[in-house]
């Protein structure tokens, strides 16, 4: 795993009750997918050439801490793997990890999928994008692949 983002809070981003407003998580963990992005090559000059682009279908995130105004964060991510080492690969799993000094705050587990937006559907990864991502594929993390339960 690694830090694909450090991000000092915004103080619009505070809520009512003095911490992080939920929708600032997602923002911020969006911040690192984006980073990755650019580490895997699917980055801007990528998706102008090509038109295509990393769409989020499915999110899940979890709020494990408190994250007050002053912090600074930092995310963690792993791709998840098995996937885009395969042939044609057309999906990408991610998780990220949200951590403040050595506090797990929240996780969000995504499954993206590469779509060529003039198509307007899936699309193979480019084979070099697919083993960058390749590259940095781990297993899931414990809280992977979880539902909201009762």
């Amino acid at each position: 795993m690694s830090t694909t983002l450090t991000q000092r809070l915004r103080p619009e981003w505070i809520d009512y009750n003095g911490h992080l407003s939920e929708a600032y998580y997602v923002l911020v963990f969006g911040f690192a997918t984006d980073a990755l992005m650019d580490r895997v090559g699917l980055d801007a000059a990528y998706r102008d050439a090509s038109g295509c682009s990393l769409y989020t279908v499915e999110a899940h995130v979890r709020y494990l801490n408190e994250v007050t105004a002053d912090a600074e964060v930092e995310i963690r991510t792993r791709v998840v793997g098995p996937g885009p080492e395969r042939p044609g690969a057309k999906k990408v799993r991610i998780c990220h990890e949200m951590w403040v000094g050595d506090v797990l705050a929240a996780t969000e587990e995504l499954m993206a999928l590469h779509v060529d937006q003039a198509l307007g559907r899936t699309v193979p990864l480019p084979e070099g994008v697919a083993a960058n991502l390749a590259a940095l594929a781990e297993p899931a993390p414990d809280y992977a692949g979880r539902s909201v339960g009762p």
